[in-house]
């Protein structure tokens, strides 16, 4: 496989922000039925000429096009939970606020 690819992207219909990117040559081929019964029935976003250095938004490029060529396909996993993060920082206020009682 060169250095470019074309490019199919898909997002699941089950999971959202969760992407699956596959040659477009090749399709669906290399990809595991488990994943595909898990990630739901491909919903086609668009299809682009991928780099190496292509900039996209949540991964990288390269990343994915070495996924393609030893996996044939790359899945972009949802970004974590707003409110985890929400939690995290939570917790983090709630131990200053702690520390700040021990010194007094």
């Amino acid at each position: 496989m060169s250095d470019k690819l074309i490019c199919e992207v898909f997002k699941s219909s089950r999971k959202d922000e969760m992407y699956l990117y596959v040659d477009k040559r090749q399709g669906f081929a290399d990809v595991p039925t488990q994943l595909l019964e898990t990630f739901g029935k491909p919903v086609p976003v668009f299809t682009m000429l991928l780099t190496a250095d292509k900039k996209l938004s949540r991964v990288n490029a390269a990343d994915v096009v070495e996924g393609i060529k030893d996996k044939g396909f790359y899945l972009q996993m949802p970004p974590p939970k707003e409110a985890y993060l929400l939690d995290v920082h939570r917790a983090h206020v709630a131990s200053r606020s702690d520390a700040r009682s021990d010194e007094q």
